[in-house]
């Protein structure tokens, strides 16, 4: 019996021993990472960027509702691409699946140099903001105090992915509830207050003169913002248990919950607030909690930094999926698609884009990195919803699990590119220069990757490098087919 037993428990050791990303992902786990990815800083500061661009509180809470729609649409089709492509990688792999190399290595550029570093600078440096200003208030925080905060709690987010899944999830639900309870002690004194009669702000809430339809799709991109994230469970879909059920309940739940309490959100914030005071404030939750918990706003703002910072957690923990994959399908340095011998957390895809961050944090500002990264991140996702039109008709006999009817795909397609041309117009100078730096991917993978033959010398050298890379973060590639 104990021959036997210390067979088992050997055996038992070499699987635990096997290098590979594991399953670890439930249903309850995928809707935290989404919630987590949602709500972060875009519910507290793109109030005044929708305001701002649609003229008028009762535009802005269409935009709003709009959104909301708008984000269901593409969850549903991107729960039928992740149930159909088992493959992790979100946007990226299913534009190199239905679409091609280029496109897919074009989003994968804009995601390493665009979307990502200045999606977390943006959520950190309000992370940051929150945080530092009870410390300083009446006066406004020092700027290079919130950058410095802000760069220590990406570090710290940077090394949790690193050393754990477990204690990523769990830290994740965490900061969910965290989030949950902010927006629940934003929406409780409005609805009371409107209870009550406060209703004068909704009154002429629709001002047609003051609409201008050239900022509308920037109003789009600041609430389309905020409700960002919902495809972050598609980017590791090979860590998902049950993927084809988990996937689709966990992007429909959540997306419908989202919408009903940004609604809720906004609606306590023109209760108590008018229009101008909300354009003044540089936070307008912050804003919001002087007027309404007077003596408590201190702790809305650590509760709104703490679901800054479970964003930027969930965001991380996606996107370095992404390199992963890429990694593993040629288009990025083989060094990216290792995992950690010990963790089992793929190292260096984690720290990819560590160093940008930290960058765009300190020489960024926070609405210009917002429009900046909307261009790519809206094109591909548009690109994205056509590829799964044409991936019907090239593959009608592929088994999907979760099917949504073509118009739902098409719509959000159609809505997709038009925001993103139009922004063109609205924002001629961000998103051009986004345009730019995800066209400057074109020349970068017909030298780097399309290109087959290389010298001998810079395949040695590549070749060292990554095994001193291996050497160092202790990482090796992985052993088990996991799609």
């Amino acid at each position: 019996m104990e021959i036997a037993s210390e067979n088992t428990k050997s055996k038992t050791e070499r699987e635990e021993e096997v290098v590979f990303l594991r399953r670890k992902v439930g249903l309850l786990r995928a809707i935290s990472f989404l919630i987590g990815s949602i709500v972060g800083s875009g519910i507290f500061i793109s109030p005044k960027g929708v305001l701002a661009n649609s003229g008028s509180v009762g535009a802005s809470l269409v935009i709003w509702l709009a959104c909301g729609i708008l984000s269901m649409l593409g969850a549903l089709s991107y729960a039928e691409l992740g149930t159909s492509i088992k493959k992790s990688g979100g946007h990226y792999v299913y534009i190199l699946e239905t679409l091609g190399p280029l496109p897919a290595f074009l989003r994968l550029w804009s995601e390493i140099i665009i979307i990502r570093p200045s999606v977390t600078a943006v959520v950190g440096l309000s992370f940051g903001r929150y945080i530092v200003e009870p410390f300083f208030a009446p006066c406004p925080a020092p700027l290079l105090a919130v950058k410095l905060l802000t760069a220590c709690g990406v570090s710290l987010v940077i090394c949790i992915n690193s050393w754990s899944v477990n204690w990523t999830a769990r830290i994740q639900t965490f900061l969910t509830l965290s989030k949950l309870v902010a927006l629940g002690l934003i929406i409780t004194p409005g609805i009371i207050a409107l209870s009550q009669g406060r209703n004068e702000n909704f009154q002429h809430a629709f001002n047609s003169s003051s609409v201008t339809l050239d900022k509308i799709p920037l109003a789009f991109y600041s609430g389309m913002f905020a409700y960002s994230g919902w495809f972050y469970v598609n980017f590791f879909s090979e860590e998902v248990i049950n993927p084809e059920r988990t996937i689709p309940l966990a992007i429909v739940f959540t997306l419908i919950l989202i919408t009903v309490l940004y609604l809720l959100v906004n609606v306590a914030y023109y209760t108590v607030l008018t229009a101008d005071e909300v354009l003044a404030s540089g936070a307008v939750a912050v804003t919001f909690a002087d007027r309404t918990l007077s003596g408590f706003s201190s702790v809305i703002q650590i509760l709104v930094s703490l679901s800054c910072l479970g964003a930027i957690t969930a965001g991380l923990f996606s996107a370095s999926r992404v390199f992963f994959v890429a990694s593993r399908e040629n288009q990025w340095p083989t060094i990216f698609s290792m995992i950690h011998i010990q963790h089992h957390t793929p190292l260096p895809a984690v720290i990819l884009i560590y160093p940008l961050v930290i960058l765009m944090i300190f020489i960024g500002d926070l609405y210009g990195l917002l429009n900046l990264n909307s261009f790519p991140r809206w094109l591909f996702m548009g690109l994205v919803t056509l590829g799964l039109i044409r991936h019907r008709y090239k593959q009608p006999d592929l088994y999907r699990p979760f099917k949504v009817p073509i118009i739902i795909p098409g719509t959000f397609s159609a809505l997709c590119l038009f925001i993103v041309a139009t922004s063109l117009y609205s924002d001629p100078l961000s998103t051009g220069i986004s345009c730019a730096l995800t066209l400057s991917g074109v020349p970068v993978y017909y030298l780097m990757i399309k290109r087959q033959q290389r010298p001998g010398w810079y395949r040695k050298a590549l070749y060292l490098f990554t095994v001193k890379l291996q050497i160092l973060m202790q990482v090796v590639q992985q052993e088990i087919v996991t799609y």
